[in-house]
């Protein structure tokens, strides 16, 4: 079992990175997740877009899910598809909490009509808030391998604005049958995209970039490839003593597939958050090595000056898209 006495950082590196969560404090305080406009559906500027608000599932609560479909697309033929995470933020900064946005369609677009990437569909999965988009998102089978301490420490960890980073025990597996049981099924009857591995992918940023690793690792029957963007390996937003690395590096280790039929995107910027990433990256880095990942099965990408939010993200969001998608 993973405990506290793990020292992860030299005391200099820690300074660095107190400076850069500093600068974070207002991310850190709304949390990517956050959604103040909920209850309005968002516009896209090429494309088209379904919402579904509301979808049922019995695994976990309600949501609403976003389908973007290019323009000009093939209903005869079956197209790749891509599970975002955060899926609220994709599209319209006008509705988000930080006015930001990923431009997904505009970018999608782009490398649409240049021939960089097939036509693909893309299915937005809006996330909970604060405390319940960790709590869903953080991988159970990384959770299993700490102590009861640590588990109880990491439960009492509080945000800068005073709420809980943790509002109850991981609930990843329940998130995952939501995805694989109920989600990837309805889209795979209702819209014209494949079922086969190879055609079905995963990406997200911060602990959007951890549940999609998650799910890579535990269906990899199911999808093809991840892309992981600024992964919030810390968990928390501590470093010193955090039990959190140490368990997802042994969890990898022991699960992560073999290299063969798929493909795993890993980036961060070197801003705020994203200043803490690149130690346990590295360490990553060793295990995707080890399993035989070459580089045209997997990619590490450093985006020097970027931050941790919807602007940097979009602005690199054309490399995962055409690792994934391109030949």
């Amino acid at each position: 079992m993973i405990g506290l006495n793990t020292k992860l950082l030299k005391d200099d590196v820690i300074i660095k990175i107190v400076i850069s969560i500093l600068s974070a404090l207002l991310y850190i305080f709304f949390d990517v997740g956050h959604v103040t406009a909920a209850a309005q559906s968002p516009k896209v500027a090429l494309g088209s877009l379904d919402s579904y608000p509301d979808f049922q599932s019995q695994f976990v609560p309600n949501r609403t899910i976003y389908v973007w479909l290019p323009e000009g697309l093939d209903l005869q033929q079956q197209h790749p598809v891509i599970y975002f995470q955060d899926g609220q933020n994709l599209f319209d900064s006008k509705i988000t909490w930080n006015q930001k946005e990923w431009g997904l369609d505009e970018v999608a677009t782009r490398l649409i009509n240049e021939k960089k990437i097939p036509p693909f569909l893309a299915v937005g999965i809006s996330s909970q808030h604060l405390g319940y988009r960790h709590s869903e998102f953080f991988p159970v089978k990384v959770w299993e391998k700490m102590t009861l301490e640590a588990q109880e420490l990491i439960l009492d960890g509080i945000r800068r604005n005073g709420g809980k980073v943790f509002n109850s025990s991981p609930t990843s597996d329940q998130y995952l049958n939501f995805m694989v049981r109920e989600l990837k099924p309805f889209i795979e009857g209702k819209y014209p995209v494949s079922g086969e591995p190879k055609m079905n992918f995963l990406l997200g940023s911060s602990m959007g970039a951890l549940i999609s690793l998650y799910a890579l690792v535990e269906k990899p029957d199911l999808f093809g490839g991840a892309a992981c963007m600024s992964t919030h390996w810390p968990g928390l937003y501590s470093i010193k003593g955090n039990p959190i690395p140490p368990a997802i590096f042994t969890y990898l280790r022991e699960n992560f597939p073999q290299a063969g039929r798929r493909k795993i995107y890993f980036d961060h910027g070197t801003e705020s958050l994203d200043a803490l990433y690149a130690p346990f990256q590295r360490q990553v880095d060793k295990i995707i090595h080890f399993k035989g990942y070459d580089a045209k099965s997997w990619i590490t990408y450093v985006d020097e000056g970027g931050d941790h939010e919807e602007n940097s993200w979009r602005l690199r969001l054309h490399r995962p898209l055409q690792f994934l998608l391109g030949k």
